[in-house]
């Protein structure tokens, strides 16, 4: 059984990405939302689009460690990778039966989501990065990028032809629609859909081939740097594609796929230098323990959330959550100043109760996996 070394970096960069997560997923309220910490309405992108890419692009980086340790007993991997996958579906649906209005409506209960496509994603990446030469998954990666665009574009969806990336009328949606039904997040699309997940698969690759480059390499300063250089390059491929293949999270286009694999490459080798190569670690605890229990943080913070949003206190038609954000933050933030800095200020104190949470997690050593 091998191993590999662990990147502080890694932890680092995951735990960001998990705390932007909950930070954009739990505003005060969604009426009050300023731009860059809200989704793009389809075509172009926001900071928040970026967030869950980053989480599919830590994963890809993790993956070549985290196989690394079982390495060397096939079936004890093969049952590790189905279980995680498995318990990533469970967790992803029970979400969405949080989430979904009472009464279940089992008939539209939407079965896509972010765990469920983190799911997909990891059982096809960790099979190449088992089976398959870096090389190989190079290529996997160029070959489902330029696939899938090629398909979105050239395809003609019955009863609206080709080239079409409406919301309704691509490709990806109607299949979705075909294989999936009423199942769906917006009824006839949904932005974890099926077709779209392979170019999100691209993205993880792009993590794996980062997280190997710096393993694998001594002279870490200079191969940072070098990491940097290529992340900046491959921002620049996504913005000229971006011409003929517009960026767009909801489809996860191909452009979209790199752009959010060369910026995400980029902060992981800054990242990189500044806490593996400088040392300079006095920042990071509070990110460094997200990274470590991600999994753990995500759901329950969006199980609370989703808890506070449903649950009215006593007779009263206000939620708790409302109650919360109305009297804590929007109650005097909002005289003052405006009411999209007071859901922004909850949201903030969400995320630092949680970072309260991993952190004393990460002092006694629990981690909680799967």
């Amino acid at each position: 059984m091998t191993s590999a070394p662990r990147l502080e970096a890694l932890d680092a960069f995951r735990g960001i990405t998990v705390a932007a997560m909950i930070l954009v997923s739990t505003p005060g309220t969604w009426e009050a939302v300023y731009w860059p910490l809200d989704h793009a309405a389809w075509h172009g992108w926001t900071p928040t689009d970026l967030v869950f890419p980053f989480f599919v692009f830590a994963m890809g980086a993790a993956v070549p460690i985290a196989l690394a340790r079982r390495r060397g007993q096939p079936r004890n991997l093969r049952r590790h990778v189905a279980r995680r996958a498995l318990t990533l579906c469970g967790l992803g649906l029970l979400l969405n039966a949080l989430k979904a209005p009472a009464p279940l409506d089992w008939s539209t209960f939407r079965l896509p989501g972010v765990l469920q496509r983190i799911a997909i994603v990891y059982v096809v990446v960790a099979w190449l990065t088992e089976k398959k030469s870096r090389a190989f998954q190079i290529g996997a990666a160029a070959a489902l990028l330029l696939g899938y665009w090629a398909a979105m574009m050239l395809i003609p969806v019955p009863g609206v032809g080709a080239r079409v990336l409406t919301p309704d009328g691509n490709l990806a949606s109607f299949l979705d629609r075909l294989l999936l039904g009423r199942h769906l997040a917006f009824g006839t699309w949904d932005p974890e859909g099926l077709l779209s997940t392979l170019p999100a698969i691209g993205t993880a690759l792009c993590g794996v081939v980062a997280g190997d480059w710096l393993i694998r390499r001594a002279d870490r300063r200079h191969h940072a740097l070098a990491l940097f250089a290529a992340g900046i390059a491959t921002t620049l491929v996504a913005l000229l594609w971006d011409r003929v293949f517009p960026i767009n999270k909801n489809i996860w286009t191909s452009s979209f796929a790199l752009l959010a694999a060369g910026l995400a490459t980029m902060l992981f080798a800054f990242c990189h230098w500044v806490l593996d190569v400088q040392q300079w670690r006095a920042w990071s605890l509070p990110f460094v323990a997200f990274g470590r229990n991600a999994l753990a943080a995500y759901v329950l913070s969006i199980a609370l959330d989703t808890a506070m949003t449903q649950w009215t206190l006593g007779s009263a038609a206000d939620s708790l959550k409302w109650s919360v954000y109305s009297h804590g933050f929007a109650s005097w933030l909002a005289r003052c100043c405006s009411t999209e800095l007071a859901s922004l200020s909850y949201a903030l104190a969400y995320v630092s109760l949680w970072a309260l949470v991993v952190v004393a997690m990460y002092r006694r050593r629990v981690f909680v996996g799967i």
